[in-house]
């Protein structure tokens, strides 16, 4: 069975989610409607209204708000999207009438000359209540949010650059978002990067089940990184210990070879025995275990100073 996307799930918890107010009833089924609807002409020229939806939520909302708003039955259709596909598209088809002509007039999409609007029609979305309602439709008519798990990035389509820039405008409304516009072949983009931006959003829309999903994922994300870093800056310093305590060997080593460890001051002879002995620990521990216990600074000095003496000593 295949899995469900995170982005699917966030558009069942939003269709399951029914306004109370009918201005924000009207706001959200202007988004989806603007999203995802056509505009057909008849013979006759009459207008009708054609809708679809992957998602069987959605489109059961979509139908319910019609009805409610408009009192509207449309004709209902459930069909695969595809030979190879497994998915089933829901269609809502409204015949020509001066119902359905109405109806696109109240949700911005027609003009009174029955010309298309291409933007975001400002009286819609007036109330704080409305423009939630609003983002939330064009969330479930053309919206996308990538898992958590993978890189942050939450998306709105919009047909034309009119739209784009409403949507974006609409979403920049809200404190802290900062929404930005991209085109992608023959329509546009309204998208955010930031996990914090995204969360905010996914409360704005009303997704509170899975901003928890989302919170929790950003925090493990958060510590794996932490732990990574922290691995890192281990695993570097591990390296840079081990490089070190190689080169003091080499020089105590040649030392030795040539005048001998007697031939050098007490206090560097018995540093340089005790790196001899110990040549896999750092020089923190190298002074905790002398006797008496020397500080890294006093250690660092000393094999500082066995480090010229072997360079002399290494000169032709």
């Amino acid at each position: 069975m295949a899995r469900i996307s995170f982005s699917s799930r966030v558009k069942g918890e939003l269709a399951r989610a029914y306004p109370e107010k009918a201005c924000c009833c009207l706001a959200e089924l202007a988004a989806i409607a603007r999203q995802d609807g056509t505009v057909t002409i008849g013979e006759d020229d009459g207008i009708g209204f054609y809708i679809a939806a992957a998602n069987t939520a959605v489109a059961r909302k979509l139908y319910r708000l019609i009805k409610d708003l408009f009192a509207i039955e449309g004709d209902l259709e459930l069909r695969r999207q595809g030979k190879q596909s497994r998915g089933r598209l829901c269609s809502i088809r409204l015949g020509a009438s001066e119902a359905t002509t109405a109806m696109l007039r109240a949700l911005g999409i027609l003009s009174p000359k029955k010309q298309i609007l291409p933007g975001i029609r400002k009286d819609l979305v007036k109330n704080k209540c409305c423009r939630r309602a609003y983002l939330r439709g064009a969330f479930l008519g053309g919206g996308s949010v990538n898992s958590p798990d993978s890189g942050y990035h939450l998306e709105f389509h919009a047909a034309n650059e009119k739209l784009a820039a409403d949507l974006s405008a609409l979403i920049n409304r809200f404190p802290g978002l900062q929404a930005k516009m991209s085109r992608r072949k023959h329509a546009f983009m309204v998208y955010l990067k930031e996990g914090d931006q995204i969360a905010d959003i996914l409360t704005i829309m009303g997704a509170y089940s899975h901003l928890l999903e989302f919170e929790n994922a950003r925090v493990m994300k958060g510590m794996s990184k932490q732990i990574r870093q922290i691995v890192n800056f281990e695993t570097a310093n591990l390296g840079k210990t081990v490089d070190a305590s190689a080169r003091q060997v080499r020089q105590i080593n040649l030392i030795a070879d040539t005048i001998g460890l007697d031939a050098l001051e007490p206090s560097l002879a018995q540093v340089a025995r005790m790196r001899l002995e110990n040549p896999e620990i750092n020089l923190k521990e190298l002074g905790e275990i002398m006797i008496p216990p020397l500080g890294k600074s006093g250690v660092n000095h000393r094999l500082r100073k066995i480090g010229e003496i072997a360079d002399k000593l290494a000169q032709p």
